[in-house]
């Protein structure tokens, strides 16, 4: 019943705002690829190879399933892998990391009937989620069939999804022990899930994935062939304000129009965290008087001499990290705003000295990064301004607290081989001794 229940809704809501899906669809080109797929017509799997179903719902949670997947198949060779995302941008990460060695295909929309064919159609062993995208008829399809479904790299929006769960907390207890179970990022995230009800040995706190998909170092493949067409020189002092959101960009040009003013040389960059927003946000440039140098007019083999009052504007996709490459120190952002902040990983696995504002809410590694002194919390643009130009005047500061962060960045891996783990425990495998070895059967003594 409470499947109808559910599909009843589901329909409403598509009704409701079944408007903006129309425009987005045509304006954007969106939710018109792979229809029946989110029909739960996913693509049959011939042959009698298990399945494990890794799911991602965006690009953020598919980039962290890729050493995941690599150590499954390490360990668990004798299991197919295929992964499902539900966005298009998500799909797109998808392919690119793992087709055409493993199947991609579209998540199913959760009506009971779409839920169950994608289920039947795909016959998984085991199904992961990813973070915390749980659907309740999906997962109830998935226990009909006796197919175990765990949730990693689990978390809970502080902001959003903790409270929306805790509103129908009965619910939301009946939905997560369903689960086989839940490897949580953080303890902070794990308390979360017990206040909902859910019992203390469905979860496990296993860590944060995204440590090990970090690429530790203090290069990047393309990192020079952007700073020869962005005119960028080894001589310049480039800050960078990566993931920025709405308001935030006023904030930080303001910032650098006062820093400028003592060190004329320093230079900036910003990438917005958005792409839609990214005309926007070069007319914030404009309209604060600094020259505005798109990524996107200056692509590989052209060269550009920077004029003295520029501000780069990274509005390109996937080079926040060649930014961050080139970068003398870093502001993360989506935290001098009340959004949850970004993330502040990739540049401290560069050895980047970072900053960020107060709301990190998204991000409980931020302050285990402040406390462990390898990263700098700001209230506001006086503090940012301050601790930038302290940066900027004592280089060797600067390089330690880069150093210590990719220390810290090193020192925290481990998660994938913790939920992989888990993963055997549910298969009934017990994993790999050492590096590079196979999960092996768990033998059951007999009373």
């Amino acid at each position: 019943m409470t499947g109808w229940l559910l599909n009843i809704m589901y329909a409403l809501a598509l009704v409701a705002t079944g408007p903006i899906w129309l425009m987005r669809m045509f304006r954007h080109g969106k939710y018109r690829r792979d229809f029946s797929e989110r029909l739960g017509l996913s693509p049959r799997l011939y042959g009698h190879q298990p399945v494990i179903w890794i799911h991602g719902v965006s690009v953020g949670e598919v980039n962290a399933a890729k050493a995941l997947v690599a150590e499954i198949h390490s360990q668990l060779p004798d299991y197919r892998v295929v992964i499902t995302s539900t966005t298009d941008t998500g799909l797109a990460a998808a392919k690119r990391l793992f087709a055409p060695a493993h199947r991609v295909f579209r998540f199913p929309l959760d009506f009971t009937f779409s839920a169950a064919a994608a289920v039947r159609r795909i016959g998984p062993s085991l199904v992961i989620l990813t973070e915390g995208d749980v659907w309740p008829n999906f997962v109830r399809a998935c226990n009909r069939r006796d197919v175990p479904v765990i949730v990693v790299n689990a978390r809970l929006g502080p902001r959003k999804g903790f409270p929306r769960y805790r509103l129908v907390r009965p619910l939301a207890g009946r939905l997560f022990n369903s689960l086989s179970a839940i490897g949580v990022q953080h303890a902070t995230y794990a308390e979360m899930f017990r206040s909902l009800g859910v019992r203390d040995e469905k979860l496990s706190v296993t860590g944060m994935m995204k440590y090990d998909t970090a690429e530790i170092g203090e290069n990047v493949a393309g990192q020079d062939e952007l700073a020869e067409a962005m005119g960028i020189t080894s001589d310049d002092k480039l800050l960078v304000a990566g993931g920025t959101g709405r308001g935030e960009e006023q904030i930080i040009l303001d910032t650098f129009a006062e820093i400028r003013r003592e060190h004329p040389g320093v230079r900036l960059a910003v990438v917005p965290r958005k792409p839609e927003r990214f005309d926007e946000v070069a007319r914030i440039i404009s309209a604060c008087g600094f020259t505005l140098i798109r990524r996107s007019e200056h692509l590989e083999g052209s060269s550009k001499e920077l004029p003295a009052d520029a501000v780069i504007l990274g509005d390109t996709m996937g080079e926040l990290r060649k930014f961050y490459a080139l970068a003398y120190a870093v502001f993360v952002g989506r935290s001098l705003v009340p959004e949850g902040g970004s993330d502040m990983i990739e540049a401290a696995a560069l050895a980047k000295p970072v900053a960020f504002g107060p709301h990190t809410f998204n991000f409980p590694q931020a302050e285990s990064m402040v406390a462990a002194g390898c990263a700098r919390r700001v209230a506001d643009a006086g503090e940012l301004a301050g601790i930038w130009t302290e940066w900027l005047e004592k280089p060797d500061d600067a390089a330690k607290i880069g150093r210590d962060a990719q220390q810290f960045v090193r020192s925290q891996t481990g998660a994938t081989k913790r939920n992989v783990e888990l993963i055997c425990r549910i298969l009934g495998r017990v994993p790999a001794l050492a590096p590079g070895g196979i999960a092996t059967d768990e033998i059951i003594e007999k009373a």
